[in-house]
């Protein structure tokens, strides 16, 4: 086993900013980076380290900022460049690192360098992206784009289609053209000079496609997806990225990655001597369908197994090897106490749901507004959704032949709209997001009971539970650096794991369920000899090694 090595990245917790419903700091319904910097001492608070924004450059917002029309400049309704570095300074002022969003798989059709690839195939742009002549009357090859519907738009002028795996507004870039990958380096120079600390990158993992872009097995969405998931030239790429630019700066990479395994992440993410690391993490999406399969629109009970064994394999495969990078929530996943916890116990369940995943292996992420435990929105209506993939989510549905009441409770359920929903702030107007007469999207109706004034008066508040638990964290190696080992894998109810670290062991119980539920500690453990370190009931050590776990509970046990 090799020894872990210490790190900056690794010792920090990130809070996510997705800037629309963050906070409106112009008064014009719409989030902003004033608003962010109104925030600030806000976000030091919570004890996090670094701020990570989704896309905040100009865009059309088509899909909300990742569709990107110009890498180089803020979208104005969020701001001004001037702005931006209002906000970076103000960070590290504060001692949080700001790490952008890099989009590069796709631009939005509005950027330049697209309108320029529309003149013609003499046009040097044209190659910068995937041009094809159709095959008689149908498109290049089968591909289905990930968000569902063809991958291929045709244009009549050009007697051409362009490859998009997303939306038709977010063409993908040819990326074995080197006068796109020296963009690239560029942009990431370009905010790198300017003091950005690193970068979360999108779907980095598809932009390598198969040459001669063949057809795909068929699926009912995502057909091809094995031509382009870990493409020929994928490492190749992120060497070249890794070589020539993010080696020379003292910054941190995170890699999304759909369909993503342990094994396959190592060979981006191993940290060890002779290794090709060209990332620093990676974000997978596996411990994500505990209750679904391969998108949260298909639906199934929550696995508890799923879970851990998605989560366990994760720590295990990459401890001593390569880092883990932790979260439950994020712009494109359903708010998780909806999800995996309980409304009912939401407060409970989510304090249950934080000490489950930070005290694992990793850099925590915190998505704006779980620290609240802000949950699902639930629109009824499908004229009240804004995000493009709930609308393409729900034409495929409906050409499978589910009914709109049941595409309806799907999309309730599953949105991306539900967790971007603004956040709730106080429980006056606009849930104090906006003093604007209306906000931008809908807010959830809970504001006046869950938000951030009232949090802060409460000291067992959800929100006061993540900044003790964020502490802990720093202030205990073992959460950290400490090795990870599942115990009572075959529960449906409990997952319980242990820590070590020099000599010291951390015991970590949580209940998964809404009834009481008998736990009896693991053969090794003397609970008598711990103390607890965390609860979301109460401190009080049992003094036995059997006892009765109340709804949700979680309890952590160090043993020195």
């Amino acid at each position: 086993m090799s020894e872990i090595k210490k790190s900056w990245y690794k010792e920090m917790a990130v809070y996510q900013i997705w800037p629309r419903s963050f906070c409106d700091g112009n008064g014009d319904g719409i989030g902003d980076l004033k608003g962010v910097l109104s925030k600030l001492d806000y976000i030091k608070s919570l004890g996090v380290d670094a701020i990570w924004f989704s896309p905040i450059y100009k865009s059309p917002q088509k899909d909300y900022g990742y569709d990107i029309a110009d890498y180089r400049d803020i979208a104005p309704e969020y701001g001004t460049m001037e702005d931006f570095k209002a906000v970076l300074d103000g960070a590290h002022e504060r001692g949080l690192r700001v790490i952008m969003d890099l989009v590069v798989n796709h631009t939005s059709d509005q950027h330049e360098w697209f309108k320029e690839s529309l003149k013609g195939k003499d046009n040097p742009y044209h190659d910068y992206y995937f041009w094809r002549k159709g095959k008689g009357k149908n498109p290049p090859n089968n591909w289905l784009a990930t968000f569902p519907g063809p991958a291929w738009e045709y244009n009549k002028d050009l007697d051409e289609y362009y490859l998009h795996l997303f939306a038709p507004e977010q063409p993908d870039l040819n990326m074995d053209n080197p006068a796109v990958r020296n963009e690239v380096k560029d942009i990431m120079r370009f905010w790198l000079d300017m003091g950005v600390d690193g970068f979360r990158e999108d779907v980095i993992t598809f932009i390598s496609k198969k040459e001669g872009l063949p057809n795909g097995i068929p699926l009912p969405f995502a057909t091809g997806i094995e031509h382009y998931k870990f493409g020929p030239h994928l490492l190749e790429y992120l060497t070249e990225f890794n070589d020539e630019v993010l080696s020379k700066y003292d910054c941190m990479t995170v890699g999304e990655a759909p369909m993503m395994t342990p094994d396959l992440a190592l060979k981006f993410i191993d940290e060890r001597e002779g290794k090709n690391q060209t990332l620093k993490m990676m974000f997978n999406f596996q411990h994500m369908e505990a209750d679904c399969m391969f998108t949260s629109f298909i639906v199934k009970k929550f696995s508890l197994r799923k879970l851990k064994a998605a989560m366990s394999s994760w720590q295990n495969k990459l401890y001593g090897k390569g880092w883990n990078a932790l979260y439950l929530e994020n712009h494109d996943q359903p708010r998780v106490i909806s999800r995996y916890g309980s409304e009912k116990y939401r407060e409970r369940s989510g304090k249950m749901l934080a000490t489950m995943y930070i005290c694992q292996s990793g850099t925590p992420f915190i998505y704006q507004g779980q620290e609240i435990g802000m949950t699902n929105i639930r629109l009824p209506e499908l004229s009240m959704y804004k995000d493009v993939a709930t609308y393409k989510s729900y034409n495929i549905c409906k050409k499978l032949g589910f009914s709109h009441e049941n595409i309806m409770k799907r999309c309730m359920h599953a949105s991306r709209d539900n967790a971007r929903t603004p956040v709730q702030w106080t429980s006056g107007k606009n849930a104090g997001f906006t003093t604007a007469e209306e906000p931008w999207f809908y807010i959830n109706p809970n504001y006046t009971e869950v938000n951030v004034e009232d949090s802060e008066k409460d000291p067992d508040s959800l929100l006061n539970y993540y900044r003790k638990l964020l502490k802990f964290r720093k202030e205990n190696e073992i959460v950290i650096y400490g090795k990870y080992k599942e115990h009572y894998r075959d529960s449906e109810k409990l997952f319980v794991y242990e820590r070590s670290y020099e000599g010291k062991r951390m015991l970590v119980i949580c209940s998964f369920s809404d009834t009481i539920e008998r736990f009896k500690a693991p053969k090794g453990f003397d609970l008598a000899k711990g103390r607890v370190v965390l609860a979301n009931y109460d401190y009080a050590n049992p003094g036995f090694d059997s006892f009765n776990l109340k709804p949700y509970e979680a309890k952590v046990f160090m043993f020195d």
